[in-house]
């Protein structure tokens, strides 16, 4: 086995590890900003944060991935998004794509959403939109998951 590509299947692996804390902590906030407080917008804050970690830790796999499998890292102002669909394409002969359509489209509403809470102040952050995405969180983490697996195992069969 390629050493390079196993060692990219075990950091895949502890992302997972990794990711699915996050998405605990965001969860655990979630709940807590559901119940009437005078501490609810503290809980929204620490889901916005989780979830811009949750896009974070996902991306850096993506770069790794087409750092040291693609050879092609994309440059320019729209990287974030075309990195995003590069993972989505299959390169004969290289791999098989790292995730499915519905994933790609989930994660894109989750850049979208990291750049919104990068650029404005979290008081402007809207709570429906914080809803949508969580409420979407556990289809695409279960699909993200499997995918992220999958394609470490494929990492595992290259010489």
């Amino acid at each position: 086995m390629n050493r390079l590509f196993s060692e990219l299947s075990e950091r895949i692996c502890g992302e997972i590890e990794d990711l699915e804390c996050v998405i605990g902590r965001a969860e655990k906030s979630w709940e807590k900003a559901q119940k009437p407080s005078y501490e609810q917008d503290v809980y929204l804050d620490s889901v916005a944060l989780n979830l811009h970690s949750f896009y974070s830790g996902t991306e850096r796999l993506f770069e790794l991935i087409a750092k040291h499998v693609d050879s092609s890292i994309p440059e320019g102002r729209t990287w974030h998004r075309e990195l995003l669909y590069q993972m989505s394409m299959d390169l004969p002969g290289i791999r098989p794509a790292v995730i499915g359509h519905n994933s790609t489209l989930s994660l894109d509403e989750l850049r979208r959403f990291r750049h919104l809470v990068r650029n404005v102040y979290t008081t402007n952050l809207a709570p429906d939109k914080i809803s949508g995405l969580m409420s979407a969180l556990p289809v695409l983490w279960s699909n993200l998951k499997a995918e992220l697996t999958a394609f470490s195992d494929f990492l595992k069969t290259i010489e």
